[in-house]
């Protein structure tokens, strides 16, 4: 049992806030326990919600994680970084990250878990290890939890902002700025639930910096810094500016090249490289976070994949040659 007594510096704040930090989980893992019964606020069972007073008393008694009943599969790994705490790995395009419906076996837990039975059970039984994700389609890099504390550690680096995570991403499109930050909600869209969408009801905040590369009169590269985690974030943010992310299936990446600039072999030429994605143009390049036990800061990058490389490479020879391509912008 965990007891806590509010402060000052708690009143106005919500309860699952409060009592993720004091517990060290995420807000989704604290809303489950006030759910369940399992945490309280003076005695009574509280909604996540619920505002905060000086004086109050929060208790809570969170369940053993369970031992993950997970099949370990011997499936290869692109491991960039281990040691007793964390691995590091390269996730490549395709891979689901952890189990799901229709998606029982393949994934990187069990590909984790063939790799190393110890690991942090915090995450769940089906999530062991798992500190943050990638979508199935996007590749790069995640980090992996071996230990309890390590996992407290990077996810409350994560939520604080500290640890950083940086994408590179194909839009449609050239936006109409140079650096830009998308700060707008994100909750389950009203009448797609398997899609997310920026909305005001039943949302949460969600914060992108992006900042372009480079320019093709059609499309740009950019990269994408997150400031907040929330699913498909890019994507929807993306989207929502109208610059989706090439070869989105589901917000609105399919599209086909309008522009009369180039010619019909041209565009024949970007539509092969699109089609060959087969899913969005979006890899998490660069990840930095300081170390859970030593403290020491640590800053990985990988290459991207090569279907994206190649559609890059294709856009730089043709816009280049037709004289549309700006220069990149200086610094990034």
């Amino acid at each position: 049992m965990i007891e806590l007594v509010a402060g000052e510096i708690h009143t106005g704040k919500r309860v699952d806030q409060v009592l993720a930090e004091a517990l060290g989980k995420s807000r989704a893992e604290a809303q489950r326990l006030l759910d369940a019964g399992l945490a309280s606020v003076n005695g009574l069972r509280a909604k996540a919600s619920l505002k905060l007073r000086a004086g109050d008393r929060i208790s809570a008694e969170p369940a053993e994680p369970k031992p993950s009943s997970i099949g370990a599969e011997d499936i290869p790994l692109e491991i960039v970084f281990e040691d007793t705490d964390l691995l590091v790995i390269d996730k490549p395009r395709g891979m689901v990250v952890h189990p799901a419906h229709g998606h029982s076996s393949g994934t990187l837990v069990n590909a984790v878990l063939g790799h190393s039975d110890d690991l942090s059970g915090i995450g769940g039984e089906l999530r062991p290890g798992i500190v943050h994700r990638l979508d199935k389609d996007t590749s790069g890099l995640m980090v992996v939890a071996k230990t309890d504390e390590a996992h407290r550690s990077l996810q409350s680096q994560i939520q604080g902002r500290t640890a950083e995570r940086r994408y590179e991403a194909i839009l449609w499109g050239s936006p109409k700025f140079d650096r830009a930050e998308i700060d707008a909600p994100i909750g389950r869209h009203p009448n797609d639930r398997k899609k997310m969408a920026v909305i005001t009801k039943n949302s949460r905040g969600a914060i992108t910096e992006l900042s372009v590369r480079e320019r093709f009169h059609d499309f740009s590269f950019v990269e994408a810094k997150l400031l907040t985690g929330r699913t498909h974030q890019i994507r929807v943010h993306c989207s929502y500016i109208g610059h989706p992310v090439v070869g989105d299936p589901v917000y609105g990446g399919i599209r086909k090249i309008k522009t009369d600039k180039i010619s019909l072999s041209d565009r024949k030429r970007i539509a092969e490289a699109v089609e060959a994605l087969d899913g969005q143009a979006l890899h998490a390049y660069r990840l930095s976070f300081d170390h859970p036990r030593t403290g020491e800061r640590l800053e990985f990058k990988a290459p991207m994949p090569a279907v994206m490389q190649n559609l890059l490479d294709v856009l730089r020879v043709i816009y280049a040659s037709a004289a549309l391509k700006k220069p990149a912008i200086s610094g990034l």
